[in-house]
């Protein structure tokens, strides 16, 4: 009956006879279900994972089922919690696909091929940028990832950012909302807003990314080196879901200079984003690639994050924050 929730014939079986009899133990609960010791304490593992069971506030080393309207509640908020995950790993497809198109490109001794071209090693992606930028007239849209950028980048990317907006190319530019404790960075942004470009954060970004009048588009093969190859790309539906995707981002975003704005639950972008990496299971590891931070940073914000909903654990979390409307899926 409670399958559908995640429980499996034998642990609802143990739920159902801890609810009715609650002084009995491991040995009583096998001889009454006719199951072996072992698969009553695994189903004891599993409703204790589902905070089904609690240890007795009453009797020391026993363990109690929770109330069943407590316990279904709880069921249907982590099933919230992984259609939300789902939802939000079907969100970050598009990117996905665009760097599988990347890594793709790259297999064999002759990569490039209709709507792809290879390009192996920085000077080979610095004269492409120069080139393409130089052919630009109308839009130039970026997506910067990775945190602060060195001062050397930004300066090399100073005369082709010039020779754009002097001819009235519509540049924007993404950073991570991690940028504004970089001063190199926000100084290079300052700069290039004062221009007339146009410079948005964002508290993630799915992969670096250049597309040149619409029609073209520059990423990287590995996002772990984006300096060691990448590829242009050009084909029509290719080149529709990427712009699309950096539409998505940008309607989103916000200008560098703002201050940060919280939504209706009080998080901040950058704590929305985290808790939503966690729903997704990534480490903090991960979680601090993502955001632009060092993974110390990464993991005290989740720590605080768990704080403040009183979760003991990442699952707990995310049933705890579905409930709370941190993520989609309804109260």
């Amino acid at each position: 009956m409670l399958t559908a929730l995640g429980l499996d014939t034998a642990s609802e079986a143990v739920y159902r006879a801890m609810l009715v009899h609650p002084r009995e133990g491991v040995t009583a609960l096998a001889e009454r279900l006719g199951l072996d010791r072992a698969e009553v304490r695994r189903s004891l593992d599993l409703l204790s994972e589902l905070a089904l069971i609690r240890p007795s506030y009453e009797r020391d080393g026993e363990l109690c089922a929770v109330a069943p309207d407590v316990g279904m509640e709880l069921l249907m908020a982590r099933q919230q919690a992984e259609l939300a995950a789902q939802q939000l790993r079907i969100e970050a497809s598009r990117a996905a696909a665009a760097q599988l198109i990347a890594e793709f490109s790259a297999i064999g001794p002759s990569a490039s091929g209709p709507g792809v071209e290879q390009l192996d090693g920085l000077d080979a992606i610095r004269d492409a940028i120069a080139r393409l930028a130089a052919e630009a007239e109308t839009d130039l849209m970026t997506f910067a990832p990775g945190g602060g950028h060195r001062p050397e980048t930004l300066e090399a990317s100073q005369a082709n950012d010039r020779r754009l907006l002097d001819r009235g190319v519509r540049m924007r530019s993404l950073f991570l909302d991690s940028v504004r404790n970089s001063q190199s960075t926000v100084a290079y942004a300052t700069w290039l807003t004062e221009l007339g470009g146009e410079v948005r954060t964002a508290p993630e970004l799915p992969t670096r990314l250049m597309i040149f009048d619409r029609s073209t588009a520059l990423v990287p093969v590995s996002s772990g080196d984006s300096a060691a190859a990448a590829v242009l790309l050009t084909g029509d539906g290719t080149m529709t879901a990427l712009c699309a995707l950096f539409e998505n981002v940008w309607t989103s975003a916000q200008p560098l200079g703002a201050a940060p704005r919280r939504d209706d639950a009080g998080l901040s972008p950058q704590e929305a984003t985290v808790v939503r990496l966690l729903a997704q299971g990534l480490t903090d590891e991960a979680i601090a690639k993502r955001i632009g931070v060092s993974a110390r940073t990464a993991r005290r914000s989740a720590t605080d994050l768990m704080e403040r909903l009183g979760a003991r654990s990442r699952f707990e979390f995310g049933v705890r924050a579905v409930q709370r409307g941190w993520l989609p899926g309804g109260e």
